[in-house]
């Protein structure tokens, strides 16, 4: 682990043991993979590691008293949704070696993409007693790791609902509708919901076997992933703020469009694309299915 120039002391890594990260499955903990294959939006995760600390070492080496407060806690971060939050924090008192074990459970529905966990030991208080040179802000990092899984699912990685559409505006043939709402800067969880008729059973079923998919819930899945990226980027190329300068918050809907469209055509403009599907909707339609590989086993 590189280690970063801070404006203050810290302890050496040795003060901190920490053990890799296990998934907690129905058969018990296995080392957390590199990916996910089959996950989708409706799976959960349940995440577990322990972490040994010398506390003692650890406020000594960084200058600090014995009954400075310290904390360890685990944020995450998904570039899937374009979310992050805070996952757990326990609070540290007292001394000698310590083992603290971290239980981390996250909906899959606020997932997707890159997942990363960053565990990090803090100063719990803010203090104006140091030694020079000590860490004085709340917060303040004396000890720090990240870990990624990539979370690569066929299924939608946003929010889902199941409806009749027989009851909605919708046609009741309709196998799904993607609904945005909002502007740009609106947050991308509240903007994106994909609505499913629960009338057509062989996109249902697709849905409920994504964690197992069968070959013909592939197909499904691999179609609705291409409708509904074609269905963002038309919504993205019809908005005139769209553009290649533009900068969005992280947890906007603008950016998560952003996001995808470098993603499906890495080094083209948006005003290019935009002109490609004014000039020739038909061949527009075409790279859309290229860029997701359609049908594809892996994308």
């Amino acid at each position: 682990m590189s280690r970063r120039a801070l404006p203050y002391r810290i302890p050496s890594e040795t003060v901190v043991q920490a053990e890799p990260w296990e998934q907690v499955t129905d058969d018990g903990r296995i080392p957390l993979p590199e990916a996910v294959p089959d996950w989708d939006y409706q799976t959960d995760l349940h995440l577990h590691r322990t972490v040994r600390i010398d506390q003692d070492r650890a406020r000594s080496q960084a200058g600090l008293p014995p009954e400075a407060v310290l904390v360890l806690a685990v944020v995450w971060t998904a570039t899937g949704s374009n979310l992050r939050g805070p996952a757990q924090q326990i609070r540290l008192t007292g001394s000698g070696v310590v083992p603290v074990s971290l239980d981390v459970r996250l909906r899959g529905s606020v997932l997707g993409g890159l997942l990363f966990l960053d565990t990090a030991l803090l100063l719990g208080e803010r203090r104006g007693d140091g030694r020079p040179a000590s860490p004085r802000r709340a917060g303040s990092i004396l000890w720090s790791d990240r870990s990624a899984l990539r979370l690569q699912g066929d299924a939608s990685q946003f929010p889902m609902a199941v409806i009749d559409f027989g009851r909605t505006s919708f046609p009741d043939g309709a196998a799904w509708h993607l609904q945005i709402s909002g502007n740009l800067e609106s947050a991308t969880m509240g903007s994106l919901l994909l609505l499913v008729n629960e009338r057509n059973t062989t996109v249902t079923e697709a849905f409920e076997r994504a964690g197992k998919p069968r070959e013909v819930d592939r197909i499904v899945l691999s179609a609705v992933y291409a409708d509904t990226a074609r269905t963002m980027i038309e919504h993205a190329l019809s908005d005139d703020e769209f553009v290649d300068d533009a900068e969005f918050s992280s947890d906007s809907l603008g950016a998560t469009l952003a996001t995808l469209f470098e993603r499906l055509f890495p080094g083209r403009s948006i005003s290019d694309m935009r002109l490609r599907r004014q000039q020739s909707p038909s061949l527009f339609a075409s790279e859309i299915q290229e860029a997701v590989k359609i049908f594809e086993v892996s994308r």
